[in-house]
C-alpha cells in the first residue's frame, strides 16, 4: 500500500516551507488592518492558521489515501451534482462586495469555486484516461468534458469570478495538452475564445477596466490605476534584500487588502528580490518533483492528475506573480499556500496531498 513507501521529503518540505511563510506573511501584511477593523491584530492569522491545521491534516490524509480510488463514476458525477447545487446555493445568499462567492459559518468561509478547480482535476485525468486513444474524438470525449467544463465555469462566471474562470480553463489545456490534445484543437479554441473573452470583458465592465488600467496604469494613479501603481512600488521598493520583516509601507493603506492577492508584492518590499526568489525556487521545486512523479507513474490516470495538479498550484502562482509585477491584468488568482484565503489553502493542501501519494506510489514501481 501507498503508506508503507517512501514519501517524498523534498516536495514536501518546499510545501511546508510555503505555507510557514504563508503564516508568517499573512500576519506581516494584515496585523496593522486587522487592528483597525477588527481591534485583534492576529484575526486573519488565527483565521488562516485555523485552515492551515485543517488543510496539512488532510494532506497527510490524501498522501495515505489511494488516489486510483478517486477514479470512480459513482463518486465523481454526485460529487459534480453537488458541486453545481453549491454553486447555484451561493446565490441564495447575501452578496459580498457585489459577489456571490462564500459561504459562512461563523468566522469561517469557504468559496465552493475552489473546490470546483481540483475537482475538474480529478475528472479530466478519469476522463480522458478512459478514453485514451481517442481524445481527439469530438463527439465523445471533447464535447461531454465542454458540457461539465461549460456548465462549472458559467455559474463561477455569474458570481462574478473571471480569475478562477480563467484559472479552470489554464488547468484544462494543460490535462489536454499532456493528455494528447491536437494542437488545431487549442488554435481553433483560441480562435473562438478571443471574441468569447471580449463580450465577458464587456458585460463585466470591471474586467475591462483593469485591461485598460494594465496597459496605462498612470492614467489613474489615484483610481483604477492605484492598486497596480502601488504593487510596482512595493516590488521596486524591495531592492536585493528588502526593507525587513513588518517593515513594509504599501501594507499601510497604500496597497489595498495586501494579505490576499497582492501579498507577493509584500514579500518582495520585506524581503527584496532575494526572498521573493525563494518563493519562485519553491514553486519551481514542486514543478520539479511533480513532473517527476508525474513521468515515474505507470497508469495513465496518476500521470494526468499529477500534471493537472502541477497546473492548479505552479500554473496560479505564475499568474500572481506576473499580475504583483505588472507582466499581465489583475486576475483575482491568489498565490498558493500563502494567500490569504481558508478554502484556497484547504483545496490546495488536499491537491498537495495527492500529488504526494501519486509521488510516492511512483516510487515503489518497477523502472
Amino acid at each position: 500500500m501507498a503508506r508503507h513507501l517512501e514519501f517524498d521529503r523534498i516536495l514536501f518540505g518546499a510545501i511546508g516551507a510555503l505555507v510557514l511563510i504563508g503564516l508568517l506573511m499573512v500576519f506581516s501584511a494584515s496585523a496593522i488592518l486587522a487592528q483597525q477593523q477588527y481591534h485583534f491584530t492576529y484575526y486573519f492569522l488565527v483565521r488562516q492558521a485555523i485552515w492551515a491545521i485543517l488543510g496539512l491534516g488532510a494532506m497527510v490524509y490524501m498522501m495515505n489515501f489511494d488516489y486510483h480510488r478517486l477514479a470512480n463514476p459513482r463518486l465523481l458525477f454526485p460529487a459534480w451534482a453537488c458541486l453545481l447545487l453549491l454553486l447555484l446555493a451561493v446565490f441564495l445568499l447575501p452578496s459580498r462586495h457585489h459577489t456571490h462567492r462564500w459561504f459562512h459559518a461563523g468566522p469561517l468561509s469557504f468559496q465552493p469555486s475552489e473546490l470546483a478547480k481540483l475537482f475538474l482535476v480529478v475528472f479530466y485525468a478519469y476522463f480522458l484516461d478512459r478514453r485514451r486513444g481517442a481524445v481527439n474524438d469530438v463527439r465523445h470525449t471533447l464535447l461531454p468534458l465542454a458540457v461539465v467544463t461549460g456548465l462549472t465555469v458559467a455559474l463561477i462566471l455569474r458570481e462574478p469570478d473571471l480569475g478562477t474562470s480563467m484559472a479552470i480553463l489554464l488547468i484544462a489545456s494543460g490535462i489536454l495538452f499532456a493528455a494528447g490534445l491536437n494542437f488545431r484543437y487549442f488554435v481553433g479554441a483560441t480562435a473562438a475564445g478571443v471574441p468569447a473573452l471580449y463580450v465577458v470583458m464587456t458585460h463585466f465592465k470591471y474586467q475591462m477596466s483593469r485591461v485598460i488600467t494594465f496597459l496605462h496604469p498612470s492614467s489613474d494613479p489615484l483610481g483604477k490605476g492605484f492598486q497596480m501603481l502601488q504593487s510596482l512600488i512595493a516590488v521596486g521598493t524591495g531592492g536585493l534584500a528588502g526593507v525587513g520583516l513588518m517593515e513594509s509601507r504599501q501594507k499601510l493603506f497604500f496597497l489595498p487588502d495586501p494579505q490576499t492577492d497582492f501579498i507577493y508584492a509584500v514579500i518582495s518590499e520585506e524581503w527584496g528580490f532575494i526572498g521573493a526568489t525563494i518563493i519562485v525556487a519553491l514553486f519551481a521545486i514542486i514543478l520539479w518533483r511533480g513532473i517527476k512523479a508525474a513521468r515515474r507513474c505507470r497508469d495513465g490516470f496518476g500521470r494526468l492528475l499529477a500534471v493537472g495538479i502541477i497546473v492548479l498550484l505552479v500554473g496560479q502562482a505564475l499568474v500572481n506573480m506576473s499580475v504583483v509585477a505588472g507582466l499581465m491584468p489583475t486576475k483575482g488568482i491568489p498565490l498558493p499556500f500563502i494567500s490569504y484565503g481558508g478554502s484556497s489553502l484547504l483545496m490546495n493542501l488536499i491537491a498537495a496531498g495527492i500529488l504526494l501519494n501519486i509521488s510516492q506510489q511512483a516510487s515503489g514501481q518497477p523502472q
